[in-house]
């Protein structure tokens, strides 16, 4: 796969929007990339599933909840690899776990997450997972804004590769 197939397949499944959009962060952009549209997409899920599956060996995989947890599963399914779910706080019944499914002391994990603006969201879950006993250096994402999320995450000592950059993804719109 290209950054051009999957920037085709983002813009296919309409997940690349213009406009005034509030940010998580709460700050404000004039596009927006939905990651509700590009997940829930077989296409496209399909193409993010096996570029993460190209970049891993043997690694465990992290989903970020909630958007990185389809990302995970379907990348465990294409590279034959588990998987754990880092949430974002601990669950007030049941087990209470910050850390869901199997993880050894010293098991390595890469990091999948959808679309990185400053990085807090995958930090918080690098340190979760890190808290719970992982080794974590890097992180796979499908979307990099570019703007300071890589440098964020990588003052926590992650690499972080991403499949597109925003301004690939925004070059050459229609």
């Amino acid at each position: 796969m290209t950054n051009q197939d999957l920037i085709d397949a983002l813009r296919a499944a309409d997940a690349v929007q213009f406009g005034e959009f509030e940010l998580s962060h709460g700050g404000t952009s004039e596009y927006y990339v939905d990651k509700y549209l590009f997940e829930t997409d077989p296409g496209c899920l399909e193409l993010i599933a096996e570029a993460f599956a190209e970049r891993l060996a043997d690694d465990k995989l992290g989903g970020v909840a909630l958007g990185g947890v389809p990302l995970a599963a379907a990348t465990s399914v294409a590279a034959g690899v588990p998987y754990v779910i880092a949430r974002k706080q601990r669950k007030e019944y049941g087990t209470g776990n910050l850390i869901e499914g199997r993880l050894e002391e010293g098991e390595e994990v890469v990091v999948v997450e959808d679309i990185v603006t400053t990085g807090t969201s995958l930090v918080e879950a690098v340190e979760a997972l890190r808290g719970a006993g992982a080794t974590v250096e890097r992180a796979l994402v499908v979307v990099d804004r570019e703007e300071g999320g890589r440098e964020n995450v990588e003052d926590a000592g992650v690499e972080m590769e991403s499949l597109v950059t925003a301004s690939e993804l925004l070059a050459d719109r229609d």
